[in-house]
């Protein structure tokens, strides 16, 4: 069994998901955002990476996934999307936790089917996957989505490992 923790980086909120896979199997551990509010942004960074370490030491996660950058219309909200991962990213490192990036497009064809789905479509089909009793907040649903995304691919990557090749040249 492995416990995947899959993150939605923002600057002022955070969405996390957690699940654990087993075989074909995934399990809905908790889910939820990590509000880093308004202030300056360094602070903001800080609350991310406190929110980001106490969900590690109560999870206790193997694997991070965590969604890459996508351009922006605005290169100042851009800025600060980086500066979100870049928190969540070194926490996952400070942790010793191995971290897998997923483009947008990837994780929602990886849910739903399409590359293109919407926000709504992306929650609806996670609540469905993990058997969820309500659909959760966008954020939380995105990064629950990430990490069911990182569960298909990990089974992918373990397929190609079990017929020969290796993993550097799947990347």
């Amino acid at each position: 069994m492995i416990r995947i923790l899959g993150v939605d980086p923002g600057s002022r909120i955070t969405g996390y998901g957690v699940i654990t896979v087993e075989g074909n199997h995934h399990r809905y551990v908790a889910s939820g955002c990590i509000r880093a509010g308004a202030g300056p942004l360094p602070e903001r960074l800080g609350r991310i990476h406190a929110g980001l370490r106490e969900l590690i030491e109560t999870h206790r996660p193997d694997e991070v996934a965590v969604e890459k950058v996508f351009v922006y219309r605005s290169a100042e909200s851009a800025l600060k999307l980086g500066h979100a991962r870049g928190a969540v990213m070194l926490t996952a490192v400070m942790a010793g936790l191995p971290l897998a990036e997923y483009a947008a497009p990837k994780v929602k064809q990886a849910v739903t089917g399409s590359g293109r789905a919407d926000k709504a479509q992306v929650a609806q089909m996670v609540t469905t996957l993990l058997a969820l009793s309500a659909t959760p907040q966008a954020d939380a649903a995105d990064a629950l989505a990430l990490a069911l995304c990182h569960a298909h691919s990990r089974s992918l990557l373990a397929g190609a490992d079990a017929v020969g090749f290796r993993r550097s040249r799947l990347r």
